[in-house]
């Protein structure tokens, strides 16, 4: 496993980050989403993401239970806050003051641990002051219940707003947590240089594009069963854009170009986002400790130029690129 500092700042995470989205407490049972937690530790991953919205609270419980024999000192763990959780009150949603100091300590304790190492804004709240927002997370810093802060989907404007009353704070905004893969790359043009200048790191999630760079789903043909695309819990919606046969045709013949490196697909979309110098780590998932194992493999490998390009050129025009499609609710999801 290699090691990258995050942001601006003296952390370091594994370049590989073990992600409980859409798997813990929902998808896959608890022994199976510990199973894959104890395949990333004997990986070498030491860098936990998840948040207080993902099943509820549900996959926050599932990942303190596998980790609360691990030396905490040994473990960076990541949660954020920001959407609608318990039972949808008014003010169980969003980044008020009231809603943040709340769900940290929900979080705390359903993670079985004094402090997490970073505590993100899930997404923007339009509802709420910037002001309010990154006081409440100053304080949570003072506290003791996070080290750093951190966003996700914020776009560059909301980022260096952000991070100036941050550095007012006097506490450090070291990440933002993007959508990234060869296949969507709207942070390029706006996040990732504004990211570069202040000195903030991109954790990026679905690295795979919801599984459809491994590269299992032909075109016109039927959908594995148990697949991401099959799933009625949310993973379908989030998938569909991709699926449509001129794409899936695209990524077959990024095969090629995977075994020349001695990858799997799924590797080699991993080591595509690893290659750009503004991200510290790649979020994985998995609903089977065998795909931790394989994952991993993506681990120190740094695509040359040449492949880069190659990529490029099978990909042509399919990628989305519109900076405007980085964006947070206009209200809060109650």
């Amino acid at each position: 496993m290699e090691f990258r500092y995050l942001g601006n700042s003296g952390l370091k995470i594994s370049e590989i980050i073990y992600g409980n989205w859409l798997t813990h407490g929902s998808q896959v049972e608890n022994d199976v989403a510990k199973a894959c937690v104890r395949a990333a530790l004997d990986a070498g991953i030491t860098s936990f993401d998840t948040a207080d919205v993902y099943a509820n609270g549900a996959a926050e419980t599932v990942l303190g239970e596998a980790l609360a024999h691990e030396r905490r000192s040994s473990l960076e763990i990541f949660t954020k806050v920001y959407w609608p959780t318990g039972p949808g009150g008014p003010n169980d949603t969003g980044l008020s003051r009231k809603h943040i100091m709340e769900s940290i300590d929900a979080s705390l304790t359903r993670l079985r641990t004094d402090y997490v190492d970073l505590y993100q804004a899930h997404r923007y709240d339009y509802e709420t002051p910037l002001e309010e927002t990154m006081q409440a997370f100053a304080d949570v810093v003072r506290q003791g219940k996070a080290l750093y802060i951190g966003v996700s989907e914020w776009t560059a404007d909301q980022i260096r707003a952000g991070h100036a009353l941050a550095h007012d704070l006097g506490i450090q905004l070291i990440s933002n947590q993007p959508q990234y893969s060869m296949l969507w790359r709207v942070i390029e043009e706006q996040v990732v240089p504004t990211s570069r200048d202040l000195g903030i790191s991109q954790i990026v999630w679905s690295p795979i594009a919801q599984g459809v760079l491994t590269g299992k789903y032909p075109p016109g043909g039927e959908l594995p069963q148990g697949s991401r695309a099959t799933d009625e819990k949310g993973g379908a919606d989030m998938i569909q854009r991709f699926m449509n046969d001129e794409t899936l045709r695209a990524v077959q013949e990024l095969a090629p170009i995977a075994e020349q490196q001695g990858m799997t697909m799924a590797q080699l979309a991993i080591a595509w986002v690893l290659s750009h110098d503004n991200v510290a780590g790649a979020i994985i998932g998995a609903s089977r400790p065998e795909q931790v194992e394989s994952n991993v493999e993506a681990a120190g490998r740094t695509l040359e130029p040449e492949v880069l390009d190659a990529i490029d050129e099978v990909l042509g025009d399919l990628p989305e690129t519109d900076p405007s499609q980085t964006k947070s609710p206009a209200t809060r999801v109650v």
